[in-house]
């Protein structure tokens, strides 16, 4: 625990009692404040009073007894309006910060000589932000890994001399943190998400640049370059930092551009060194070669010579539900993109492999599969299950054959059987869904957990988990 010492003596509200909302009211009450948590939900003011934290109903509170108001980030800080407790908190003249924000003025604090890696984007920020911490740790650094993925930041380590925090930040986190100011930070891709807590894409956008509002002149900016928005925001940062373009679509000046599973470090035009990504699952498809260049970035800005870089990309084993590599029956490999809730996300997926027998189906998203027809030509066949299992039948029509299975052990048995007939050289059973999992499951986690049960208790099958 990284404990908050600024506000010893003084009165807080803490709205929002999740994983980062009590996290917070941990670290304040550990640094000597008076916290005082609401949430307005039953099970989250169950869980901050079974966690001993006095909890009252804010909405009738005199906000100016508090010095300020530490809100999680899942609450709405000003659209598609501002929450009762940020309009009473500005009404009372208190500050509305978050959990990041306490941890940048605490490391401030400390003095302590750490550095602090940030990423965030749209799309791949936790492989993003996973691999660099595991590059580094490769590297033999101490690593404390956080923030949107994995502990939330209070609960990391405390400051220590040569230690890195390697964050994950959503646009939420980084709203609520003004004084925002990590060593090394990047920007993978901008498109359009969370509009309706942002007001719009130009909204979203220029929250996400704030990560590099602050950089001082040893610090780098890393930024992806194949988008407009990021584009655009490229053009903006002419700081005293260093800026390295990330690509996947060509060579960047200064930075790192990926091509055929290939990442190019190029300084000045001229290419300083290069690493390979092929045959390293975990890295496969187009959209990983961005993760693993920004990774890679990121891990030079603090120093790691490329070939403890290379060794580190190759012992990557990516993240749970994620493309995970699960097993493999003879040619046949089963893989696990349960993560994959709408049609963009299960597209990165499809275009990663050439014959697909693809698990698909749950709560569809709007517009269902729209989108993903480009990589039609890839599946051999699909297997629908759960609640979008007729509309999904219906979009799909005479362009892919399938199987409605309406539960995801039929449909493992039934991929998995035909794709043991394949004749391809690398047969792959997809869970993919491109839907939420609210029908059969309560999350995406217990959906691929349960993909990863019933593929292992089949006959012939290795795991790949290492």
């Amino acid at each position: 625990m990284i404990p908050v010492s600024f506000f010893a003596g003084r009165k807080l509200a803490v709205v929002g009692a999740g994983l980062s909302g009590l996290a917070t009211a941990r670290s304040l009450v550990e640094g000597g404040a008076e916290v005082v948590v609401w949430d307005d939900k039953d099970a989250g003011r169950d869980q901050a009073a079974d966690a001993g934290f006095t909890v009252e109903d804010l909405s009738e509170a005199d906000f100016g007894s508090f010095a300020a108001l530490a809100l999680a980030p899942g609450i709405p800080l000003t659209h598609p309006e501002p929450h009762w407790s940020v309009t009473k908190a500005r009404a009372a003249g208190i500050e509305v910060i978050g959990d990041v924000e306490l941890f940048f003025r605490a490391r401030k604090a400390s003095g302590a000589d750490c550095k602090v890696v940030a990423i965030t984007g749209t799309n791949g920020k936790s492989t993003t932000t996973a691999l660099t911490a595991h590059l580094l740790e490769q590297a033999g650094r101490d690593v404390a890994l956080g923030g949107n993925i994995g502990k939330a930041v209070l609960d990391l380590a405390p400051f220590a001399p040569g230690r890195v925090y390697v964050l994950e930040l959503s646009s939420y986190q980084i709203d609520l943190t003004p004084s925002l100011k990590p060593d090394a930070a990047a920007l993978l891709n901008i498109t359009p998400d969370h509009l309706d807590r942002h007001g719009s894409l130009e909204g979203y956008a220029g929250v996400k640049a704030r990560i590099f509002a602050r950089l001082g002149p040893d610090a780098t900016a890393v930024i992806g370059v194949d988008d407009v928005p990021c584009q655009a925001i490229a053009e903006t940062l002419n700081g005293p930092f260093a800026v390295k373009r990330i690509s996947i679509s060509g060579a960047v000046q200064n930075g790192v551009w990926a091509s055929d599973a290939t990442l190019m470090e190029m300084e000045g035009g001229q290419e300083v060194a290069r690493a390979d990504l092929a045959g390293i699952g975990s890295l496969r498809g187009a959209h990983n070669w961005q993760n693993a260049a920004a990774a890679y970035a990121l891990a030079r800005s603090q120093g790691v010579e490329p070939d403890v870089l290379q060794e580190g990309l190759r012992s990557f084993g990516g993240l749970a539900h994620r493309m995970e590599q699960v097993g493999k029956a003879g040619k046949v490999l089963f893989v696990n993109d349960s993560k994959a809730t709408n049609a963009d996300a299960a597209g990165k997926a499809l275009g990663s492999f050439d014959t697909i027998y693809w698990i698909a189906g749950g709560v569809a998203k709007e517009g269902g599969l729209a989108g993903l027809e480009p990589f039609y030509p890839r599946i051999a066949r699909a297997y629908l299950i759960g609640e979008a299992s007729d509309a999904f039948a219906a979009q799909l029509g005479d362009s892919i054959p399938h199987t409605a299975c309406e539960t995801l052990d039929r449909a493992v048995a039934q991929a998995a059987e035909d794709a043991g007939k394949s004749q391809a050289d690398e047969p792959v059973v997809l869970l993919s869904p491109a839907c939420a999992s609210f029908d059969q499951y309560p999350n995406f986690a217990k959906r691929g957990d349960a993909f990863k049960q019933l593929v292992m208790q089949r006959n012939g099958v290795t795991s790949l988990d290492e």
